[in-house]
């Protein structure tokens, strides 16, 4: 769609005055709208598209014409915001319905995009933090009214259903990105962002360590399972120290990962999060593990029981059966801690975090470890961290048992 401004030199008025108009092009066609505005002829700038100087009141009248013409385009920009198709119809004979984006059309539109990129695990994020803010406000509402005071309203709604202040962060993480994503897309324009002042920062605090130690390890490790007839438990084990064993490589990732990836002795992946590269050296103890649950050769198959490819085909069908999963592990994992008497939930995350501890503990360099762990999301740290090679990951990784 292509806006112009037009002299309509074919229209003198009696005054020997030109009307000023707007011509829209789209697709070969074109449309022409009156902006109810005349001019001397001598007074306009074909080639600029301006009035001149030499008008008395060029400075109001080009005003005018430079809020018209903002207005369309701003009305361009909403359109495709909302993934409605710029065209004559709805750029000039709009509908207030469709245009007038609420919190929630606009939420659920940022959804159903992650979706299509196949990002259901953020999606996922959203749903919630879109299904509290609806339970807070059950009314749909403009962006323009948010406010200071709203928000405030909205963290004591979240307090009293029990939610902590890194749970309140987060949502309020989501909800502040929707309203900067719709504010930068100018579905809406407002004086103030009221999250400015509503210091988002405040609510994130330090959660309690979730490391066990290497006599827990250890524990966790010779721990008699033979009355656990389903398997379940010793699946979650394993799977825990696997992770352990393999720099607290991520459940999704243990999920994912195939024989192909296995070279030369090492486990070599993309980490789904960042899509970092990872090297690692597999020991006999991680080796052992794996060889339990080896069924196949096929360089294609997954290593672990957790995803069928002639099921699991879509990025969704993964995510559901990952997360579900997940959930049974984490179930098992929790009894386990219990019954070694430990003070927090065992999760499959512990076994990360613990790693790291461990080789903290034995002195291994924090730079080092960080590395070991794909942390590319700290760039600076990162960059210092590329001189170390997979030699010196692999002599602290003797530091686990």
């Amino acid at each position: 769609m292509k806006i112009k401004i037009v002299c309509r030199k074919d229209a003198v008025n009696r005054n020997g005055r030109v009307p000023l108009a707007l011509r829209f092009t789209h697709r070969r066609q074109t449309k022409t709208v009156a902006l109810g505005m005349t001019v001397d002829p001598s007074e306009w700038d074909e080639e600029s598209q301006r009035i001149t100087c030499g008008c008395p009141d060029c400075r109001a009248l080009q005003l005018r014409l430079d809020q018209t013409l903002n207005e369309y385009h701003k009305k361009i920009r909403r359109l495709e915001a909302l993934e409605i198709d710029v065209n004559f119809d709805s750029l000039l004979k709009p509908s207030q319905e469709r245009l007038d984006c609420t919190v929630g059309t606009y939420f659920c539109r940022m959804i159903e995009r992650m979706e299509s990129v196949d990002k259901y695990g953020t999606a996922s994020k959203y749903r919630v933090a879109y299904s509290l803010w609806k339970q807070f406000h059950p009314q749909d509402m403009h962006f323009e009214e948010i406010t200071l005071s709203l928000l405030r309203d909205f963290e004591l709604f979240l307090r009293r259903r029990g939610n902590k202040d890194n749970s309140i962060a987060t949502k309020f993480s989501v909800l502040r990105a929707v309203y900067n994503r719709a504010s930068e897309e100018r579905v809406f324009s407002s004086d103030e962002n009221p999250f400015l002042r509503f210091k988002l920062g405040r609510l994130w605090t330090a959660t309690r360590k979730r490391a066990i130690s290497k006599e827990d390890i250890r524990r966790l490790k010779t721990l008699d399972l033979s009355h656990d007839k389903t398997g379940q438990r010793l699946f979650a084990r394993d799977i825990f120290l696997f992770s352990y064993l393999m720099a607290g490589i991520n459940f999704r990732d243990v999920a994912c990962l195939r024989y192909s990836d296995i070279q030369d002795g090492r486990l070599m992946y993309a980490r789904h999060k960042t899509r970092k590269a990872m090297n690692c050296r597999i020991n006999d103890e991680a080796q052992a593990i794996m060889d339990k649950y080896k069924s196949h050769q096929r360089a294609d198959d997954y290593i672990f029981p957790i995803l069928d490819e002639r099921i699991h085909k879509t990025e969704k069908q993964q995510t559901d059966r990952i997360g579900k999963v997940l959930k049974a592990v984490n179930k098992s994992l929790k009894e386990l801690g219990d019954e070694l008497g430990l003070t927090a939930p065992l999760t499959t995350y512990v076994a990360r975090h613990s790693y790291a501890s461990v080789l903290k503990h034995a002195g291994v360099d924090i730079a080092l470890i960080s590395q070991s762990l794909g942390h590319s999301d700290i760039a600076t740290t990162q960059i210092y961290l590329d001189s170390f090679g997979d030699s010196r990951i692999d002599e602290a990784m003797t530091h686990l048992i």
